[in-house]
This record gives C-alpha cells, structure tokens and sequence, in this order.
C-alpha cells in the first residue's frame, strides 16, 4: 500500500494514479492516543487501518495535482548514515568541496547522526537554500519508516521494525560546521511521495533509484551496496536509542552528489518507490 500526506495535512491513499483521501482515519487515531505517546500514532496503528480501509466511494483527486508533504507528520526524530557507500566515500576522499573537515570515512566509528526534525519536508514544500555563498549539494537517499518501538534490535529481528520506505534528499551545506548543524537548516530533509508498506518490497537490500538535476541524471542507486545494509543499520542506532514509529532513517547517499542553485529542479525517480520533483529556491531574507 501507498500511504501519502498532501494538503492541508490530509492523509490519503494513492492507488492507480490517485489518491483517496481517508483523513477521517488519521483524525480517529490522533484523537485516540495520549498528547505525550512517543512517535507518530497513524504509524504506530498502520497494520491496523489499513487492513480495514475501504475506498469506494471516498473522495480522491489526482496524484499528479496533489501537493505532497513529508510522508511521517511526527517522527520523534530523523536519523542519517554517513558514509554509507563505498563510492562515495571515494568520491568524498577526492573532491576538497565535499570534505572540509577531516572526519572519519568508518560509519562505525563516525556513528549514526541527527537532523533536526524541523528539516522535515515534503515534495511541494520545495528547498529554500541558504549561504548563496557557500555550496550545497543534493544527495539522493533511501529512507527507512520505522513501525515499531525498539531497542537493541538484533539485526535478525530488524525488518520487523520497518512501517516502509521512500525516497528522500538529504540536502547538505557543505563547511566546518557539525554535519548534523550543517544539514538541519529548514527543508533540507525532503521526503517522499509516499510511503510504500514493507509488503510491498521483497527485497529492500535491493533497491534501485535515480538523482537527476535538470533532467540530467547524477546518481544510479543500489541499495545492494550499502556498506551497512537496512538490517545493520537499526541495529547499530538501536544499541544507542530507542526507535519510535514514524522515525526517519536516511540510509545514505552514493556517488554522484554536486552543488545545485536556485532555480534547480531535483527529480528522485524508483520503479517500486514512485518519484518526486522539487525545487530548489533561494532565502530572500
């Protein structure tokens, strides 16, 4: 199933090219949850709702004129791999504009890290870059939904904590700055379209999507080759925090990230994950 956020915080459905609005639902589960319930309540109950979810006769406009948003309204937090695929860590080692600081290039040793959850955004909400002065880069990555609460999560009992996937930017000014400082400014973490349900992904260490800027592409994507694959991942974040449904985990990016200017147009494209333009604007202060 595909599970969408559009609008004015509308919660939807997206089947054969439309999505079918079933914010009655959402309002249900919000209202149905304490104030201080740790995650996301609409993904906390996903299983539940959506087997019981019918769509005749519900109103559904097209996906194509929908103004999406991020996919998760209330993730406690939005995890990030650094340095995830060998390709680009070479590419990182190569190119002086992407590496300012001399870090780790070992996920195991740099560890996982935060963005702030104010990074958040959705497809139409758009990138408003700042620092016109200073580069920023597009880096196309996997996203992790997690489902359910855990911690010390064995990697042989990890996908069981996986709600879905899609598709995000986690966009980055590069400089001297904390990575997590540097890539928390507003809007510079895009989710998208939608969530796609772990059932419908038999083999997310198997997925393949594209970048391209302008309609050119940057990055051809395999999750094939992480270095630390989905399972590892929650693994490693769960033996230091607890995982909440509705967090975010970007997986990380591979080769092929650049700097991208106002006026840009980012598309991700996936067979399984759908796709998602975005443009890049400018801070008019």
């Amino acid at each position: 199933m595909k599970i969408c956020r559009y609008g004015d915080d509308r919660l939807g459905i997206v089947q054969d090219g439309r999505i079918y609005d079933v914010t009655d639902i959402q309002e249900i589960i919000r209202v149905s949850f304490p104030y201080n319930f740790e995650g996301d309540p609409v993904i906390a109950m996903l299983k539940e709702w959506t087997r019981e979810v019918e769509l005749a006769g519900r109103p559904s406009i097209a996906l194509a004129d929908a103004q999406l948003l991020a996919p998760v309204a209330r993730p406690t937090k939005l995890m990030a791999a650094p340095s995830n695929y060998r390709a680009h860590i070479d590419e990182t080692l190569k190119d002086p504009g992407i590496r300012q600081v001399a870090r780790s290039i070992d996920i195991g040793e740099a560890g996982i890290f935060l963005k702030a959850n104010s990074s958040l955004a959705g497809p139409a909400q758009g990138i408003v870059r700042r620092f016109p002065d200073r580069r920023t880069d597009q880096e196309g990555e996997l996203v992790i939904v997690i489902g359910k609460k855990g911690s010390n999560i064995p990697r042989e009992r990890a996908l069981e904590h996986v709600a879905g996937y899609c598709l995000g930017l986690d966009m980055t000014l590069r400089g001297k700055e904390d990575r997590s400082f540097r890539k928390s400014i507003d809007g510079y973490s895009v989710a998208g379209p939608y969530l796609v349900t772990a059932d419908e992904i038999a083999e997310p260490g198997n997925l393949s999507f594209e970048v391209a800027v302008n309609g050119e592409q940057r990055q051809d994507v395999n999750t094939r080759n992480l270095i630390y694959d989905i399972p590892r991942l929650i693994e490693f974040a769960s033996s230091f925090y607890t995982l909440h449904p509705g967090d975010l985990f970007f997986t990380g990016t591979d080769q092929g990230v650049g700097p991208v200017e106002p006026g840009d147009t980012i598309t991700l494209s996936s067979a399984l994950l759908g796709g998602f333009s975005v443009k890049v604007g400018h801070d008019e202060g």
